[in-house]
């Protein structure tokens, strides 16, 4: 059964926009280093999401499509480095948001825009005890950048209502701490990874003009990954996962006295499910379907950055195997939650009956 292995890691993919816990883009996987021997990876994913709402007036103007289509690309190496110890290299884009607002759509939200990219380069140690346990751990370099508009009437700035900030890429290092239980017998592998929150210091530029260095920390987060076989070429697998959102604070100078010291980000603690079946049809054949649901916060008033709450999710997948070559692929059709753009408490404009389309790819070398 251990040859079973499902493609969920290339359908590791979720939709833009920062609700909770949608910064989320890769989930931060570290699998590959389960893999035996040496091994090489490549995924790509491409999403296409589909946001948009309408002003809470007597307009009820559309927003038109906020959220953007984006990419998503991941890499992966491992190595034994003794029977007992193997180290991974791993490269993600753990967070990610590309919304804009058009601006012949909302009166209150229109010409409002996030970017914010992100690459990771995690270089893990793996360590195994009794055959059935091991640890693992290491380091991770993050470099994030955004540049965040926000325009509209319902904001407190005196400029036109535009303000404009640049967080200009700052690489920070952070670490990785895991441990895992596995029986070859069954196929069976539970591990549970933390991963540390790391700070940044963005130089910054608000509205063209130079501001002090702005502090963020990306949340720190965790992960229950598992899988086990249940009956012959039949595997269960799924994964939990956590990621503290509710410390993530972005308030620069300006925009900080502006308002009084409040966040760009307002995201609530991110939890997350997965659970699916992985069937083995031939020596060279498997596919796999699953499904997911990521908790919704308690409230429905949500930043217009992040205009969906919650979600619910279906993926089916395929893995075909040539000698040491297999090639991944799946497609994930995401049912977004129904949120209400605020800025001060108010609600401004409704967001409902949103979706998202992810497809993933990814080529895998064992050698």
């Amino acid at each position: 059964m251990k040859k079973i292995i499902t493609v969920s890691a290339a359908l590791a993919l979720t939709t833009t926009a920062a609700t909770a816990g949608d910064l989320d883009r890769s989930g931060q996987n570290i699998t590959a280093i389960f893999e035996d021997g040496s091994y090489a990876e490549f995924s790509f994913g491409t999403i296409t999401p589909s946001v948009s709402g309408a002003d809470l007036d007597s307009s009820k103007k559309h927003t038109g499509n906020v959220a953007q289509d984006y990419n998503q690309v991941g890499f992966a190496y491992k190595m034994d480095i003794n029977p007992k110890v193997s180290f991974s290299l791993i490269f993600d884009q753990p967070y990610g948001a590309d919304v804009d607002y058009p601006t012949d759509g909302s009166n209150f939200l229109g010409g409002t825009k996030a970017y914010l990219n992100s690459k990771t380069v995690t270089a893990l140690a793996r360590s195994k005890i009794y055959n059935t346990y091991s640890v693992y751990g290491g380091l991770r370099a993050e470099t994030i950048n955004a540049d965040i508009t926000l325009s509209g009437e319902n904001y407190p700035f005196p400029n036109g209502y535009n303000y404009n900030v640049q967080l200009d890429g700052d690489t920070a290092y952070g670490y990785s701490l895991g441990g895992a239980f596995e029986r070859e017998d069954i196929a069976l592998r539970i591990a549970v990874t933390y991963h540390s929150s790391i700070e940044h210091n963005f130089d910054t530029t608000e509205n063209g003009t130079q501001s002090p260095t702005t502090t963020v920390n990306t949340p720190q987060a965790a992960n229950l990954d598992f899988q086990s076989g249940v009956a012959a070429d039949t595997l269960v697998f799924g994964s939990v996962r956590w990621a503290d959102y509710s410390k993530l604070k972005v308030s620069p100078a300006a925009f900080s006295l502006i308002t009084g010291g409040a966040s760009l980000t307002n995201i609530e603690d991110s939890l997350s499910y997965k659970i699916g079946v992985g069937r083995k049809f031939s020596d060279a054949f498997s596919g796999s379907l699953s499904v997911g649901y990521q908790v919704a916060a308690d409230s429905d008033l949500v930043s217009p950055l992040a205009p969906t709450n919650g979600s619910y999710s279906v993926a089916l997948g395929g893995k075909y195997t040539v000698d040491s070559i297999s090639f991944s692929g799946g497609v994930r059709y995401i049912i977004l939650g129904d949120a209400d753009a605020q800025t001060g408490g108010s609600a401004h404009a409704a967001f409902s009956n949103n979706s998202a389309v992810a497809i993933g790819l990814k080529v895998g070398y064992n050698y």
